[in-house]
């Protein structure tokens, strides 16, 4: 079953039965808060500086949170 599906079925819960199963995916996830990469804090920043002039520059085009998602169900 596609995100699309599970997404258009579970809006269609009472609001309470909405927040148990939100709870209970975000319960499933092992620990939200720690992400796993290579990549050191002093490079990570120094990489988040380099977008932000990019995107300041205009080289890029930041997408919206919806178009992000849009693309990440594709």
């Amino acid at each position: 079953m596609s995100i699309d599906k599970i997404t258009d079925k579970a809006l269609r819960l009472s609001p309470h039965d909405r927040a148990i199963l939100a709870q209970t995916i975000w319960e499933s996830l092992e620990d939200p808060y720690i992400v796993s990469s290579d990549i050191s804090d002093e490079d990570a920043i120094t990489l988040a500086k380099q977008r932000d002039m990019e995107i300041e520059r205009g080289d890029v085009v930041p997408l919206s949170h919806r178009e992000l998602m849009a693309r990440l169900r594709e």
